[in-house]
């Protein structure tokens, strides 16, 4: 398994239009025209690698699974902790609200079956509908029984 799919504190790498393995350049020229900048500058190759975030140089929650020698945040005694608490600003458009469910899939299932299951996650979280008691839907899905 390519652990480089998965950051450290539970972003689906592998669903983002940043991350350079999906080869989504059409989103590092977006990204290129806000900031400035060449387009391959914001194709990121994952925390892992030693890049760290295209949009910003230093990321407290990295620093902290390296200090602690963690493959995970889910890994660490101090889970769950503020670095991965879901926020209500940027919601709409960021994935950090995802971190939780997706270290809470790590930690139980590992991060294999995680990937096995993530190709939907972003779908579900950005376009599903709140159904309470059931948790996000798609309007194509019906909850189940």
């Amino acid at each position: 398994m390519d652990m480089n799919l998965i950051a450290p504190c539970g972003i689906d790498c592998v669903n983002c239009e940043m991350f350079e393995a999906n080869g989504n350049t059409e989103a590092w020229g977006r990204a290129a025209a806000r900031r400035g900048g060449k387009p391959e500058d914001f194709a990121c190759k994952g925390c892992r690698k030693g890049n760290g975030c295209v949009f910003f140089s230093e990321c407290e929650t990295l620093a902290c699974v390296k200090s602690k020698g963690v493959d995970f945040c889910s890994d660490c005694a101090s889970f769950p902790c503020v670095r991965v608490m879901p926020l209500a600003e940027g919601a709409s458009f960021y994935p950090h609200n995802m971190k939780m469910y997706n270290l809470a899939v790590i930690k139980s299932r590992g991060p294999e079956a995680f990937l096995s299951e993530a190709k939907g996650i972003r779908k579900l979280y950005y376009k599903g509908k709140f159904c309470i008691g059931a948790g996000p839907r798609l309007d194509d899905q019906t909850p189940e029984a």
